[in-house]
Order: structure tokens, then sequence, then C-alpha cells
């Protein structure tokens, strides 16, 4: 590598080195104590002191940007660690865990989650003459790249609009936009332009995803769902796992079972009410499922949350 460019390397990797600590010094200002806030629409910022235990929620479309510590989000069997020089983006609604895995007292965790608004996507897509991708491969839904500098620089811009709401009206959207386009022309386009496509397998697996997410309660009909979108049961089966990580009967399961500890937690449902509610006939065959997934029976897992607060289930 020649004088120049080594110079270049240089100041890129101090750039670098500046905006996340601007970014984190900036997003420990807005959230002063341990929480999340959304100070503007579809921006949240997190804060944390100390790891937290795995948490379990359901994803939404979302780039996620860590500016302090490390986090590690796990779908089905896979593991995504990202931490202030990775970025994740996730492009569908799947169920997953994660736990931050890097934070003290001393240097908290410090993360930014930016909605990513298919219809924004779609939209810019278009604008920056990005056509839909004519591949029939599907694309994995949650994917941690490089964060480069310009995906940085856009996103402490973003953060640094906090201070300025008056300009935040009228720019944050901008900024935003800026951000998609970034990712669409990166390493993460792939993922986005699929997700915004009309057509193509990752389209079709969507669509089965809404209907999961809407039905999971009631009997798992892989041969329906696959006639439904346009596939044959076997490579409905293939297409769905390099998408979401998960079998769709992994999948189903996973949602069941957060919903059952939601309605032990939220509406004081005993473990057998839930499981028949979210669709499981045998109460014993629950309360082995959920063991599985959440190490512990659903009672004992309950009285423990209740006696603490329950773990953060944010990407």
């Amino acid at each position: 590598m020649d004088t120049a460019h080594q110079q270049q390397a240089a100041q890129e990797v101090s750039g670098a080195r500046a905006g996340r600590a601007e970014l984190a010094e900036r997003v420990a200002r807005a959230v002063r104590a341990d929480g999340t806030a959304e100070p503007l629409a579809g921006l949240r910022l997190r804060r944390a002191s100390a790891p937290t235990e795995l948490g379990y929620g359901v994803s939404e479309s979302a780039f996620c940007v860590i500016a302090q510590g490390a986090k590690e989000l796990r779908l089905g069997a896979e593991r995504n660690r990202y931490d202030p020089a990775h970025g994740l983006v996730v492009t569908a609604g799947l169920p997953f865990a994660s736990q931050i895995v890097e934070a003290s007292r001393e240097r908290p965790f410090l993360g930014v989650v930016l909605t990513l608004d298919p219809t924004l996507v779609g939209s810019v897509m278009v604008e920056a003459g990005h056509p839909a991708p004519h591949s029939q491969a599907s694309v994995k839904a949650i994917a941690v790249s490089p964060l480069d500098a310009g995906l940085l620089d856009a996103v402490v811009r973003l953060v640094r609009l906090l201070d300025a709401p008056t300009d935040a009206r009228f720019l944050a959207p901008l900024v935003t936009r800026e951000i998609v386009y970034r990712l669409l022309v990166g390493a993460q386009g792939d993922r986005l332009r699929h997700i915004a496509a009309l057509g193509g397998h990752t389209h079709r697996i969507a669509r089965a995803i809404d209907r999961l997410r809407t039905d999971f309660d009631q009997p798992l009909r892989i041969e329906a769902i696959a006639r439904e979108v346009g596939m044959s049961a076997s490579g409905f089966h293939h297409h769905f796992k390099a998408v979401t990580a998960m079998s769709p009967l992994q999948f189903q399961k996973q949602l069941r079972l957060q919903e059952a500890r939601r309605l032990m937690l939220g509406e004081a449902l005993d473990a057998a009410s839930a499981g028949y509610r979210v669709g499981y006939d045998d109460a014993s065959h629950f309360s082995r499922e959920y063991k599985r997934l959440f190490g512990a029976p659903p009672l004992r897992d309950v009285d423990r949350l209740r006696g603490a607060a329950a773990p953060s289930a944010g990407i």
C-alpha cells in the first residue's frame, strides 16, 4: 500500500473512532438512566449498565447500530453478535432471543435502532435506480455486516438532530432516507431489495411469515400455506428456513410459547389456560416445550420474572 492509501486508511480509522465516540456521547446524554427512549418517531435509543439475561420477542424491520458495548441476537440455532464496528439489519418479523453481552456502569451499552419502513425502502430503491432482484434465491432476514464510514456518519447526524427539534422535523426524514440508500448500495443491499421486491421466493416467505404470525394458534398445515404462496411443500420448507433460520414448526412454536409467557405474566393466566389459548391441547406437552425454550417450567419461570424485571427483548 502506498503512502497516500495509508494516510487515507488512517484518516478513515480516525474518523470512525471519532464518530463512534460522538454517537456514544449523544446517546448517553439522551438516555441518562438504563432503559429505552424514542426521541424521534422510528428511532429508539437503549442504555444498559450491565449485561442482560436472554430476552425473547418478535423482531421488526430495522437497522441497529451499537455506539458502545456488544449484543447477541439468536435466531433459531444461529447467533449474531454485533458491536460498534458492525451493524445489524432485520427485514422481517421473526421470533428471536437477544441479550446485551458487554456493558458496565463505567462503559454502559449504548445502542440505536432505526425502524425500516418497507414503503420507504421501495421508494428509495426506485428513485435510486436499483431494480428488484431477478434472482429467485432466498435471503436471510437477519444479518450482521461491517459498519462503513458513510453509514456511521449518517447515523451520527440523525442522532445529532435530537439537539435541534425544529430542524429534526424537516431533516430527520431526509437523513433516514440517506441511511436506507446507503444500506441499499452497501453490503446489505440484496437483503433490503429482496424484501421490497414484488417477486422472488423471499417475498413469498414474507407472506407466509405474516400468515403464521396471525394464525400461530391454529394447526400448522404446511401444504396449505405452501399452496397459498405458490410453492411446493418441500420448496417452501427449504426457503422458509433459508430466510428465518428456523423450520415453520420451530417458528410457530416460538411464537406460541412467547405469547403464552406474555399471557401468564400480563393476564395472570395459569399455565394450562395459557397453553390452551396458544394452541396446545396437552398441558404436559406445553410444559415440556416451554421448559425447553425458557429453561424452566412455566410456573417457576413466571414466578422468577415477577420477582425481577423481565429481560428486554429488543433487537
